[in-house]
């Protein structure tokens, strides 16, 4: 059975629980063990992927998440730090105005209650008030390994409250 969601926007989003999900296309799909918190003020989300890897770095982060997301998640592969924030207040409402679907992040968010007040799927390890450098070192839309799944720009991303699923792209 499918799991709905009272917001009308999410469950034209995706009426389907990524449990369900799982069950119907499982060997199409990656799952992310990686535990993360759900942050934003949409726990289910999903579109494709467009992705960011930096290491306490967020200035690639902003200039994408100010573009047209059209309804994309951005993955940010941040190598797991927890020393600063890759994403905050300022940087989520910017991808809410921009039409970004969610952000997930390996790596720590900050402003929490902040971010929790609006209508964007975040995912991320934690949280830690000290911003990050801007010097704009990273790569943009390349694959990134987080928790062994590969996630690959272009590919379809889900989120829910039971965790992760990408779809597996051969190339």
């Amino acid at each position: 059975m499918c799991s709905r969601w009272t917001s009308p926007a999410t469950v034209a989003a995706m009426t389907i629980a990524t449990a369900d999900l799982y069950d119907e296309r499982g060997d199409a799909l990656e799952s992310l063990a990686l535990q993360l918190h759900d942050i934003g003020g949409r726990v289910a989300f999903d579109g494709p992927v467009r992705t960011v890897r930096c290491h306490r770095d967020n200035a690639l982060v902003k200039q994408i998440l100010a573009t047209p997301g059209d309804g994309a998640v951005l993955v940010i592969d941040g190598g797991g730090s927890l020393e600063s924030a890759l994403v905050g207040d300022l940087i989520a409402a910017s991808a809410v105005a921009a039409g970004w679907a969610g952000i997930i992040v390996h790596g720590a968010i900050r402003d929490r209650e902040a971010i929790a007040t609006l209508p964007l799927g975040v995912k991320a390890l934690g949280s830690n008030p000290r911003k990050s450098a801007k010097d704009g070192i990273g790569e943009v839309d390349v694959p990134v390994e987080i928790g062994g799944v590969v996630f690959r720009p272009g590919a379809h991303v889900w989120a829910d409250a039971d965790g992760i699923l990408v779809e597996r792209v051969e190339r």
